[in-house]
């Protein structure tokens, strides 16, 4: 069973820290992402950018293009990862390992109903 695990944090907290601290959370997210990737659990994984570069689509027919999500929210979400296990159990132990390194950072898991991987992108300018 495909589930998203959902990165939400503090979007100015992140952008705060120095490249030395991104680097070396990057670092001990990585290891995980590999073992997972081991064992054939991990799958597409992306950080996702800045809210303020975002734009939202909402509204009928073509839709009005806004600036930005406004959420009433104190978090942002900032990445996922989809993952493949059996049961939401294994799902939610791989989110308490982001959150061990990640402490300030809250997951939420959802069953993915629909899973189509689609074509691999190319690595393109702002990747």
């Amino acid at each position: 069973m495909y589930y998203a695990i959902l990165a939400y944090h503090e979007e100015d907290i992140v952008e705060s820290w120095s490249e030395e601290e991104d680097a070396a959370l990057m670092t001990d997210l990585l290891e995980i992402n590999d073992r997972m990737i081991a064992q054939k659990s991990q799958g597409p994984a992306a950080r996702l950018g800045s809210t303020q570069n975002a734009v939202t689509l909402r509204g009928k027919g073509a839709g009005l293009v806004i600036d930005g999500p406004f959420a009433e929210t104190k978090e942002q979400l900032l990445g996922f990862y989809v993952v493949d296990f059996p049961t939401i159990e294994g799902a939610v132990e791989a989110a308490r390992e982001l959150r061990r390194v990640n402490p300030t950072a809250v997951y939420e898991i959802r069953p993915i109903s629909l899973y189509l991987p689609g074509a691999p992108l190319a690595s393109g300018e702002g990747n």
